[in-house]
């Protein structure tokens, strides 16, 4: 006896036809292609999330590096500068005071060689 697809089959189908909108050729409209890249998109949107904290902090730290090495010295000895200094602002807020507030910026890196030439 043959089982005709039935509705259930075709809303099931259909509710993965709809997440694969908007790719391109036979895996927006092929059901069994389209299921595997959905499947496949989901894969790389999780790992893809870790790696642009990854990558925010990579920027961060060259553009961090680039403004301090105009002052003369390294990221590695200004990090370490920080530290025995007790200057806790994040990487984020430093690029960012580096590009927007130069002066400050250069304030903070005075305080770092006064801190690295003492201890």
């Amino acid at each position: 006896m043959r089982v005709k697809g039935g509705i259930v089959t075709h809303r099931r189908r259909k509710k993965w036809l709809k997440l694969a909108k908007g790719y391109w050729g036979h895996k927006s409209i092929g059901f069994k292609v389209a299921k595997q890249q959905v499947v496949k998109s989901w894969t790389y949107a999780f790992r893809d999330r870790k790696q642009v904290k990854r990558n925010f902090r990579k920027l961060w730290i060259a553009r961090i590096n680039a403004a301090v090495r105009n002052n003369g010295l390294t990221y590695s000895r200004f990090i370490n500068g920080l530290k025995k200094a007790n200057i806790e602002i994040n990487r984020k807020m430093l690029s960012e005071l580096a590009i927007q507030n130069p002066d400050v910026f250069q304030k903070i890196v005075d305080q770092v060689q006064k801190s690295l030439a003492t201890k």
